[in-house]
């Protein structure tokens, strides 16, 4: 396997990569509160307060009021106005503030771009773009995942009569059979590859042209992080891994994953893709990466944007920060 040269010895680029920037959907302010969930006086008031505010979406379509800076931020009387009755989930306090999330057919969202004064795009975009102050990305996120549970778990998977949506939007409740609903969240690997100075990037056929990205897959029942890491290493590029090192986590709403990162020391070399699953894998040096970071590789390749935990995780090796010791 390749060996890593000493970091004294080693020119430093990275500077050239500024300032770190934030990890998208993560770092919330809101106190989520959940104590509050089950008790309806409590609920009510909330509601009546004068202070309380309310995301707004459809579907993927997420509806901002144009500004400087854009708010996404309604009255319910005014997310009511705009047809957001499908469902309510509370979202938790802002330095005592209520916060809710409303939902309404993403129909009715999309027809709302006939207005003026409303910007309505999906959450990529206004996450990639900056379109709202990054405090909001977080209970977007919270908001946007719980309503599309919400909007897929309308009957019981029990008896299959229809639920009744209570504490405030985080239980389903079937009155047929008594059965109990809660949102999912699916936990995601996703991980670099990397030995010595040189690390694995694959393409997906999803991906813009240019993009090159960590692998990634779903966590199994009964499986380990680590496991699956070298599970999915294994079976999407067919290189073996030994070392695992966890790096952060990231909430990711499309729709409800929770995408788990790590960095994982190679132990074989040979590439041989799962054409299913990739189109192109490959090894990249660390040069290579800081261009890619920069967007001055010279065939114009790129990793993801911030807004994603993959570039964070092939940022922290291309830095430096990584060490299976």
């Amino acid at each position: 396997m390749r060996a890593s040269a000493p970091m004294s010895d080693r020119p430093a680029p990275f500077a050239a990569l500024g300032p770190r920037p934030l990890l998208g959907y993560t770092d919330s302010r809101l106190e989520r509160a959940a104590e509050l969930r089950i008790d309806r006086a409590v609920q009510e008031r909330m509601t009546a307060d004068t202070r309380t505010a309310t995301y707004v979406m459809g579907g993927e379509m997420i509806v901002v009021r144009k500004g400087e800076p854009n708010n996404p931020l309604f009255t319910l009387e005014q997310a009511l106005s705009l047809g957001a009755t499908e469902e309510m989930v509370f979202l938790g306090h802002l330095d005592g503030a209520p916060r809710y999330g409303c939902g309404m057919p993403q129909a009715a969202a999309e027809a709302l771009k006939a207005r003026d004064d409303l910007l309505v795009t999906d959450l990529r975009s206004i996450a990639v773009q900056g379109l709202v102050a990054a405090e909001h990305l977080p209970p977007i996120a919270e908001a946007k995942a719980v309503l599309h549970w919400h909007q897929r778990h309308r009957f019981c998977s029990n008896c299959g009569h229809a639920t009744d949506a209570v504490d405030a939007g985080w239980k389903r409740l079937c009155p047929a059979c008594k059965a109990e609903h809660f949102p999912r969240t699916d936990p995601v690997v996703i991980m670099l590859i990397v030995d010595g100075d040189q690390c694995l990037l694959g393409r997906s056929p999803r991906f813009v042209p240019t993009m090159w990205s960590c692998l990634a897959g779903f966590i199994e029942p009964g499986e380990a992080i680590e496991d699956a890491v070298r599970r999915e290493t294994r079976e999407e590029a067919g290189i073996l891994c030994g070392r695992i090192k966890y790096f952060r986590s990231q909430p990711w709403p499309f729709p409800s994953s929770l995408m788990i990162g790590a960095h994982a020391e190679a132990k074989s070399r040979d590439i041989v893709i799962d054409a299913t699953e990739l189109e192109a894998a490959r090894w990249f040096t660390k040069d290579e990466i800081v261009a890619m970071l920069t967007r001055t590789h010279r065939d114009g390749l790129t990793t993801p944007p911030p807004v994603a935990i993959a570039h964070h995780i092939i940022r922290a090796w291309a830095e430096d920060e990584v060490s299976f010791d």
